[in-house]
């Protein structure tokens, strides 16, 4: 145990203690968006943890408290909800425009229900960035007065509100991601995606909450303070496009645009109760989305759709699939529809052999299967092959240079807590991480956290390409393995090990995206939908799961199952969503949206999610 206490010492060694910050950050003064709820740096002692960069200092707090106050001013522009507005909330995408085009509806009348809810979904979250109601509002009724005139809707999204992630660029709009030194400097061209949508009619009503960096999935940074999840405020709505999904989830949208590049879009999803698409590399452009990053393409970022529907992801999939964008790396593949044999062949596990899924999360799944076979549908578990693998040669590509361009963008801001563990690794010397290595296998018997740690250092240019050849393999194995041997149409897997994440829980137990991460790694088409509710007495860990096979690192069980306070908790989670991938081969977006709209199906509309499901929605519509 010496090797774990000299990396607590050296944790220790670049913690500063900054009550007036923390009183800041955390919502306990009149600066903080929450009064009296844990802030974006939220840590077990209940006032923020920072790892600072050297010559930190509080400079950053005059660009937070004016960002802030221009949002505060922006939010003012919110109307107060139309008459009957819950009827514009559970609409779709293609129902909204369908009524706008007969006429029962104007677009403005649609924009101001949402923009409504959308501050109501703020006030209980935190998830918007840069507001944007006065100018939607004038698009409404420009739009308004254009159908008054034609008769004839703009485009498929004519009227439909529509939010993005905070990367996305939109004219005359800061870009900032939550880093200070990004504020100030508004976008003079719109993302690929943002022109797209604003010649479909839609109309933009905010960008969203990212984590700092976009390389945790909590949601917290210091110009925004931290998102809550929609169902508890104790938990975390995930991330990195975790704004998104807590709007999504609270009726504030009809559609929110994020991205992916190691569960980004279903994490927040499976955190909030609603659908999303990561598409494979190639299908949507992603050309003026920011990021820490550029000209890291070892695992390749995706844009994506999360919506309240498998409906609104396929119109979105209608709309952007094969459109051709500033950088010409899109396939000329447009949508096409898929044709699904009577007999589907679903191939499902409930483990990855890194990190054991909780009973709530393996429920999931198995609710899911048993509703396919219900339905005639073919379901065979299979074993996964050796996915530690696989996030090791994620951790390796990504830590090639440290982090060190990835965190250069921070300057004066404090380092949230959310990036400790993942970014750890490169920090150490070669003596720290090589005790540090031979504790976790001789003393804590944990072989498999040991090679993510050995994996996670600065690395040559030389390894930076065995491992992608590692990559490259690794693919053409699980290609042979799972595709071509089982033939299967579709894998149905776990989110997370976890339903849901409390806040401070990324800070140790980032590695948890695994389960994400795989197919980032394989660069398949996924899609996340919500399967069920966690139940206190359905979900709770029996000595059967414990003796059960698929565990894992036996360091990371141990604090997510095990102790006086477990990260699972059935109990704490109750009537919290839990969720379900489904994964698709290669260039089958199409097929995987269509097996989605099956899976939906056969697990009923009565389980409770969709437009107006979450109950905190409900109760902050007026009208």
């Amino acid at each position: 145990m010496a090797a774990l206490v000299v990396v607590v010492n050296v944790h220790r060694t670049h913690v500063a203690y900054d009550y007036r910050l923390s009183s800041y950050l955390s919502g306990r003064s009149n600066f903080g968006p929450f009064h009296n709820r844990p802030g974006p740096c939220f840590h077990q002692e209940r006032f923020c943890i920072f790892l600072m960069w050297p010559f930190s200092s509080s400079s950053y707090l005059a660009v937070v408290n004016a960002k802030r106050a221009q949002r505060t001013d922006a939010l003012s522009a919110a109307p107060p909800p139309p008459k009957d507005s819950s009827e514009f909330l559970k609409a779709t995408a293609s129902e909204i425009v369908s009524r706008i085009s007969k006429g029962e509806w104007t677009a403005s009348q649609v924009v101001d229900a949402f923009i409504a809810q959308a501050a109501n979904a703020h006030a209980a979250t935190n998830c918007l960035t840069e507001v944007l109601f006065a100018s939607a509002r004038e698009q409404a009724q420009a739009l308004d007065l254009e159908f008054a005139t034609s008769k004839t809707v703009r485009g498929p999204f004519h009227g439909v509100p529509v939010s993005f992630k905070e990367q996305y660029d939109i004219v005359g709009v800061d870009t900032t991601l939550g880093f200070t030194e990004w504020a100030n400097k508004p976008a003079t061209t719109n993302a690929d995606l943002v022109t797209r949508f604003i010649a479909a009619g839609a109309i933009i009503i905010s960008k969203t909450n990212v984590p700092q960096t976009m390389f945790a999935f909590e949601c917290c940074n210091p110009i925004w303070g931290r998102t809550l999840n929609p169902y508890n405020d104790d938990y975390t709505c995930g991330g990195s496009s975790g704004g998104e999904a807590a709007l999504v989830a609270m009726d504030g949208t009809v559609i929110g645009i994020g991205s992916d590049i190691g569960g980004s879009l279903r994490i927040p999803s499976a955190y909030c109760g609603v659908y999303s698409l990561k598409p494979a590399f190639g299908r949507i452009s992603y050309g003026g989305a920011q990021g820490p990053a550029p000209g890291f393409e070892g695992i390749k970022t995706v844009a994506g759709p999360i919506s309240r529907s498998v409906e609104d992801l396929d119109a979105v999939a209608r709309l952007v699939f094969g459109v051709p964008g500033s950088i010409p790396d899109i396939a000329p593949v447009p949508y096409r529809e898929a044709k699904l044999p009577e007999v589907l062949r679903f191939g499902y596990y409930t483990s990855d052999s890194y990190v054991k899924a909780s009973p709530a999360c393996q429920r999931a799944v198995l609710q899911t299967v048993d509703a396919l076979r219900r339905q005639g549908h073919e379901c065979i578990e299979f074993k996964v092959p050796d996915v530690p693998h696989a996030f090791n040669i994620f951790v390796g590509l990504t830590s090639t240079d440290g982090y060190k361009t990835m965190l250069s963008h921070l300057g004066p801001d404090p380092k949230d807590s959310s990036l400790f563990i993942s970014t750890l690794g490169p920090r150490l010397n070669w003596m720290v991480r090589a005790v540090l290595t031979w504790a976790l296998e001789t003393l804590l018997h944990d072989s498999t956290f040991a090679a993510t740690m050995r994996a996670s250092r600065v690395k040559p240019f030389s390894e930076y390409m065995q491992l992608i050849v590692q990559r490259n393999e690794y693919a053409k194995t699980f290609h042979q393995e799972v595709w071509l041997k089982h033939g299967f149409d579709a894998v149905v897997a776990p989110v997370q090990a976890v339903p849901q994440l409390p806040h401070g829980g990324c800070d140790k137990l980032s590695t948890m995206a695994v389960a994400t991460i795989l197919y980032n790694v394989l660069d398949l088409p996924v899609g996340c939908m919500p399967a069920t509710h966690v139940d206190p007495v359905k979900d709770q860990v029996s000595e059967e799961w414990i003796k059960g096979p698929g565990h894992g690192s036996h360091l990371l069980e141990s604090r997510i199952y095990h102790g006086k306070n477990p990260l699972y908790d059935p109990k704490k989670m109750q009537g919290m969503p839990v969720g379900i991938q489904v994964v698709g081969q290669k260039w089958g977006e199409e097929k995987i949206l269509a097996m989605m709209k099956v899976i939906d199906n056969a697990l009923g509309k009565e389980r409770g999610f969709g437009p107006a499901s979450c109950k905190r929605s409900r109760e902050g519509v007026v009208g």
